[in-house]
């Protein structure tokens, strides 16, 4: 068999059209989203790099701010008990709510997930109605059923479960309470979003191996819905650390957090320093407390996922 001297040049293979659009958008995604993401981080960064020059700054009564470096901001917060009292407090509070929030918020988020019922629209918009009322009127109205004369006090004297009104209001109870309400529809979206992404044939396979519900729940469910877990827990957390509406309309004088107190620092008493020091505390604590909690998360995620 005879072939030709000169063989046919080859044309060079193009991509396909989709492919080129494709790697097209990639590159720009970067790009679009740069001016925005710039933008976030000023909004955010600015502030907290002013809180940190004024934390160091020394206060004068009659002049504010006075310019100088100095860390008795920071030593009267560690040494004072009346602060480290407020710090332990609001950590603790934050730390309850987040708790009750996940008891309470799991076994919802799981029901909406799951349930197939035509209803469920009305549902998820029963759960988001009260993130379109502000923190101070969904307060009041806890001012309202926790008062002496409110819907709670009522019900247990006419039960004959107190023979006079208990008081309930401005106290920690009350504040964990309001709390934990204000935050609640945050964790329940977030985790529903996330266990709505399962595959729930899974746990079929595990009763058909003989796991009853809760074994299921506990073996398969909770280990693929703990990035969702850790996002909800993180984002309560961090709600809780910094809520100001609710502690200061429900708790009064009965107790106080990071927040108000260094807002009273700032406008009552016009301690910038001290009150950006505070800030600054509540910040850092919010953070570490956040990854903290986000790192205990995914580590038993990964361990149970490898075994």
């Amino acid at each position: 068999m005879q072939t030709s001297a000169h063989a046919e040049p080859r044309t060079p293979s193009r991509p396909a059209p989709g492919a080129a659009a494709s790697d097209g958008t990639r590159r720009r995604g970067p790009g679009m989203a740069f001016p925005a993401s710039l933008v976030v981080l000023v909004i955010v960064l600015v502030p907290i790099l002013m809180l940190f020059r004024y934390s160091f700054e020394h206060f004068d009564p009659a002049r504010t701010v006075q310019a100088g470096f100095t860390f008795e901001n920071y030593v009267k917060f560690f040494s004072d008990p009346y602060y480290r009292d407020v710090f332990l407090t609001t950590l603790w509070v934050a730390g309850l709510c987040t708790a009750l929030a996940l008891a309470l918020g799991f076994p919802v988020a799981y029901f909406l997930a799951r349930t197939q019922t035509r209803y469920k629209s009305l549902l998820i918009i029963l759960l988001v109605f009260p993130l379109l009322v502000g923190n101070v009127v969904r307060a009041a109205g806890w001012m309202i059923i926790l008062g002496n004369a409110g819907a709670v006090n009522a019900l247990l004297v006419g039960l004959g479960l107190a023979a006079e009104p208990v008081k309930l209001l401005y106290t920690p109870l009350a504040v964990v309470i309001g709390t934990t309400a204000v935050v609640l529809p945050y964790f329940i979206l977030t985790l529903q979003s996330v266990l709505e992404g399962i595959d729930f044939s899974v746990e079929e396979a595990a009763r058909n191996l003989g796991a009853n519900f809760f074994t299921t729940l506990r073996r398969v469910v909770l280990p693929i819905a703990a990035p969702g877990v850790a996002a909800g827990t993180v984002l309560v957390f961090i709600l809780c650390m910094n809520a100001y509406a609710t502690p200061v309309l429900l708790g009064g004088s009965g107790i106080t957090m990071m927040a108000p107190a260094l807002y009273d620092q700032i406008t009552r008493g016009s301690n910038w320093p001290f009150g950006s020091a505070l800030a600054l505390v509540l910040v850092c604590a919010t953070l570490l407390m956040a990854l903290l909690s986000n790192w205990l998360i995914h580590r038993r995620y990964v361990k149970t996922m490898a075994s």
